[in-house]
């Protein structure tokens, strides 16, 4: 006998952020897909050229690579370029995501701003920089919320929105001004959202992952990482994309139907209680 998640087979997902060969959001589109989800997954349209090493070492095609691992399991995959700044866009691959598929079930929130700059004292942070992360952080996040949770109260079938944040969010710590801002704004957005489309059946949660092995912390050492993995993880490693992506498939399911307005840590222990 074993133990399964269930309400998940069938049902629709859109994954924002999710083209990165080691990243969160193509993990959590398979994690979802491995559940029997229909996933849409969107990302940017990177060129090529600005492929990490071993993104053009695999060939990858961002997206289209995704879209075809999700179709290997056996579910649907839709991919769509999409700039979570700009909410004309998402309203665009909102009806894409209806006129494909009828229904969306599952919005995950997990497009967030590369790293550019922006981790440096308040009193030398680019105002460019600044805006940069809140547009991506903390505006996209607000876009997809409004134009897909009025398509998820008008279908009257419940559903969750899933804000993928991260423990800066909580540590506020200095040098990450605009990434702790935009996150910190990300979960009162998260706890507000809740509480008012409950009454639909609507979860929203906030997933917030500590260190994790990505393509995005490629810039930190070796020695930085084992200090950082000795000095502060309880657990002794770093977080797997996958592990993230559970999370997140656990929260869609039947058996995370009576979670809603949590602001979870994924962090091997770093932030005990928090």
């Amino acid at each position: 006998m074993s133990y399964e998640l269930t309400g998940l087979h069938g049902k629709v997902a859109v994954v924002t952020g999710a083209g990165r060969m080691r990243s969160i959001g193509r993990s959590i589109a398979l994690e979802l897909a491995k559940a029997g989800c229909h996933v849409v997954i969107t990302g940017t349209g990177r060129s090529p050229e600005l492929f990490p090493e071993d993104e053009k070492a695999a060939s990858w095609r961002d997206i289209d690579s995704v879209a075809d691992e999700i179709r290997a399991l056996g579910t649907q995959a839709l991919p769509v370029i999409c700039d979570v700044t700009d909410i004309h866009s998402i309203q665009s691959l909102a009806d894409t995501v209806m006129q494909e598929f009828g229904r969306i079930d599952f919005v995950i929130n997990n497009a967030a701003a590369a790293r550019a700059g922006d981790r440096v004292p308040v009193v030398e942070l680019d105002p460019e920089a600044w805006n940069n992360v809140m547009s991506v952080n903390l505006n996209g996040s607000f876009y997809m919320s409004h134009v897909f949770g009025q398509r998820l109260i008008e279908q009257n079938h419940g559903g969750a929105i899933i804000n993928i944040s991260s423990i800066g969010g909580k540590l506020m710590a200095p040098n990450s001004a605009a990434y702790a801002a935009s996150k910190a704004g990300l979960h009162a957005m998260t706890a507000a959202m809740s509480g008012e489309v409950g009454k639909f059946g609507i979860r929203v949660n906030a997933v917030c992952p500590g260190v994790v092995m990505t393509s995005r912390l490629d810039d930190m050492s070796e020695q930085q990482w084992d200090s950082i993995i000795d000095t502060y993880i309880p657990l002794k490693r770093a977080g797997q994309p996958a592990e993230v992506g559970s999370m997140v498939v656990y929260l869609c399911s039947e058996q995370g139907a009576w979670v809603s307005g949590q602001l979870i840590s994924i962090d091997g222990g770093q932030l005990p209680g928090r």
